[in-house]
């Protein structure tokens, strides 16, 4: 609603506070406001490195990592109850709006990925795959400027998604909880929920609940991305949606596979395929039958097309907040 009962800014009308704030001032606010994914993530690492040890068996590896997840679970909720109930006295609403701000990342992950493409036209390839080092899980030596240019793509997709659209939809459903909630399994995901021997058990628990909570966002963020293309001279709805119903499955995770075919459809491009880790050739499967050659102009398009999306987001959010309070 507009207001909420205590007379402040209802929850919806934060929300839209807070995405034309991150808009405009999320590469400043990244700097100075905790990160609740990153502070997920270095809880995880630390845990991780104590009690995750080859020498323990599969089920012991499971539940230790069910537990680390467990207490994450509990203390993001705790958190977020505590930050409702606060706002809900007198002017506690600006503490709510912060903890929005703080799970809220969209503008800082977009001027990450445009950083990639001011390397590599500014440097080359070995700038290019330091900037793009935090952005992918793919071992970024082994890329050339293609290489490096479609990791970018992806993670702009990746990002959109994850520090945008998921924030913003689990917000909308279950208040700060469900924000803070949403960015501990973001962290979690991230420092666990590789594949591989290490995290295989220890970290199946956080994969499969960061599964479970991104499957709508993921298929929205793939949604709005399609609907984006035709605002982008040189991008294709049709071919975003054609590529969303052929290959979104065919990504390694169970639901990045929705915004990257988009973002790949979109703009005629082939996402993902075989790349190297170390000496190891690892075969993922191609997603998109345009050109795989992508270019640093290639990731502008991509950063466009997400920002246009995010405006559609916005628009969605103001049209719920218009809904609501006609009722």
């Amino acid at each position: 609603m507009f207001g909420s009962a205590f007379g402040g800014p209802g929850p919806l009308l934060l929300l839209l506070l807070a995405l034309g704030i991150d808009a405009l001032f999320g590469d400043w606010l990244d700097r100075i406001l905790p990160d609740p994914a990153g502070l997920s993530r270095r809880f995880c690492n630390a845990a991780d490195a104590r009690l995750n040890r080859a020498e323990r068996g599969a089920s012991a590896q499971l539940f230790r990592g069910a537990l680390v997840v467990l207490a994450l679970l509990l203390v993001a909720v705790a958190a977020g109850l505590a930050v409702e109930w606060v706002g809900s006295i007198g002017r506690g609403w600006m503490l709510e709006l912060l903890a929005l701000l703080c799970g809220l990342r969209g503008r800082a992950a977009w001027t990450r990925v445009r950083a990639v493409r001011r390397a590599l036209e500014s440097g080359g390839v070995v700038p290019g795959q330091e900037a793009i080092q935090s952005l992918t899980r793919r071992h970024v030596y082994g890329l050339d400027e293609h290489g490096i240019a479609r990791a970018a793509v992806e993670a702009a997709a990746r990002a959109f998604n994850r520090k945008l659209v998921a924030p913003v939809f689990a917000y909308a459903l279950l208040g700060v909880p469900g924000l803070f909630v949403w960015t501990a399994m973001d962290g979690a995901d991230a420092a666990l929920g590789s594949p591989g021997v290490r995290h295989g058990r220890f970290g199946s628990t956080a994969a499969t609940l960061d599964d479970a909570l991104n499957a709508l966002p993921a298929r929205l963020a793939g949604l709005l991305l399609a609907l984006a293309a035709p605002f982008i001279g040189t991008a294709k709805a049709s071919g975003a949606f054609r590529t969303l119903r052929s290959d979104a499955r065919k990504h390694p995770s169970l639901n990045m596979g929705w915004p990257i075919a988009a973002m790949a459809g979109a703009l005629g491009l082939a996402l993902g395929g075989p790349h190297r880790d170390g000496g190891v050739v690892i075969t993922e499967s191609w997603i998109g039958d345009g050109r795989a050659r992508v270019t640093p102009a290639d990731i502008g398009r991509a950063l466009a097309l997400s920002a246009v999306a995010a405006l559609l987001l916005v628009g969605l959010v103001a049209l719920l907040l218009w809904g609501v309070a006609g009722i």
